[in-house]
């Protein structure tokens, strides 16, 4: 019984991703991968996630410790190229590693699938921000889209904006430990404004938040957007509070939440 579920499972996310119009896309995405997630890992493959890849070491391949003054430093490398997995693919080769018996195979192939739609997801509100914010540029080499592919409590998007000595960073987060956090400080009160404080409670975009303020690492806003995301924007060598909220105001939430589905 399970096993026809599953394969009916997958067989209807096959065809729904193949007729599915790409201006459309970001409207599902959140549910596929919800259904994808609970239904083929945690009632068929189980919540075991396996056993936790040990800390980096320098020992080899050859069990002798690589570590040597005489070594040459890398100098030269492209490094590795950014390939989201084949959602599609992916959700293809469970079925038949389940077919097979072949669970952990499997289950890996599943979390792939989760992964490729997170990151198709975090693209999609990359490119909805603004290439410029209140004149600074932003750096493309900076961007940055990550995500666990379980769970989705890891999807971290950023955008650094930067021109001579100041800077404007984005960082949408769909974190748990984020969102948690600065939900606890709005609803208890904690950050009430006063005169002798270097934090208080400010809306932005009808989203109460909290906004920051430090001599050394500058503004810090953060809004909680929706049931699990969090916006925090960063402001290096910023005026005054006003040219910062002024520059949050660039950012559109409500894009934001209906990419991440919220």
């Amino acid at each position: 019984m399970r096993k026809t579920s599953i394969v009916l499972l997958l067989t209807m996310l096959v065809g729904i991703l193949a007729v599915q119009p790409i201006s459309a896309q970001s409207k599902f995405l959140k549910k596929l991968k919800d259904k994808t997630e609970d239904k083929a890992i945690e009632k068929v493959f189980g919540k075991d996630a396996g056993k936790e890849n040990p800390g980096n070491t320098n020992t080899g391949i050859n069990g002798r410790d690589n570590s040597n003054s005489n070594s040459p430093s890398n100098t030269r490398g492209e490094g590795l190229t950014t390939t989201p997995p084949d959602v599609l693919a992916n959700i293809s080769e469970a079925e038949k590693s389940f077919d097979a018996k072949q669970y952990a195979d499997a289950r890996f192939a599943v979390r792939q699938a989760i992964l490729g739609i997170e990151l198709e997801m975090g693209n999609n509100v990359l490119e909805s921000l603004p290439e410029k914010i209140n004149g600074l540029p932003m750096v493309k080499d900076e961007d940055l889209v990550a995500s666990t592919g379980i769970g989705f409590v890891g999807l971290i998007i950023e955008r650094v904006y930067r021109e001579d000595d100041k800077q404007f960073k984005v960082t949408i987060g769909n974190d748990a430990a984020m969102l948690t956090a600065a939900n606890m400080y709005l609803a208890s009160g904690a950050y009430a404004s006063t005169s002798d404080q270097d934090y208080k409670n400010v809306t932005l975009g009808g989203h109460r938040g909290i906004i920051e303020y430090d001599e050394y690492s500058g503004y810090k806003l953060s809004v909680p957007i929706g049931q699990t995301s969090v916006l925090v924007t960063e402001g290096i060598n910023f005026e005054n509070e006003a040219e910062m909220m002024e520059a949050s105001e660039n950012i559109d939430i409500e894009n934001i939440k209906k990419e991440l589905g919220e």
